[in-house]
């Protein structure tokens, strides 16, 4: 779920921001018993019953806001989906490497396993020989 988690930072980052900007907010996001996690799934309630399936970035983050703002709010049931986020994501320069040591690591295995490999002979063309005979 690598496209939900990328899905939750947005929603983070928007929220902390948010909440460093405007002091009301930063009150309601302080929230003991509210978690991320439960934003996210109350997101994901309220797009599946929306029966819309794209929305904008302002839409999105209202949601999230009325999630923090609402004490007693109706969250749902998890829902196992794949979320679409249409942000670019920055590594660090450390992600960035351990990616790059990563796809080394998998391209010598995969050149390894190549190498290693047999050329499996074709049985079709031998058993076609040994079923002819032979004049010679």
């Amino acid at each position: 779920m690598k496209s939900t988690e990328n899905f939750k930072s947005a929603i983070k980052a928007y929220l902390d921001k948010r909440a460093k900007e405007d002091q009301l907010f930063e009150v309601t996001y302080a929230k003991t018993n509210k978690t991320m996690d439960e934003c996210i799934t109350y997101i994901l309630n309220s797009v599946q019953k929306s029966g819309c399936n794209g929305f904008t970035d302002d839409e999105v983050y209202a949601m999230a806001v009325h999630y923090y703002d609402e004490d007693h709010i109706e969250v749902g049931k998890p829902i196992n989906c794949r979320v679409a986020v249409n942000h670019t994501v920055e590594l660090t320069a450390e992600e960035r490497e351990e990616a790059r040591q990563q796809a080394i690591r998998r391209a010598q295995d995969e050149a390894y396993i190549k190498m290693t490999q047999r050329p499996q002979k074709s049985q079709t063309k031998q058993e076609t020989v040994s079923n002819q005979l032979s004049l010679f």
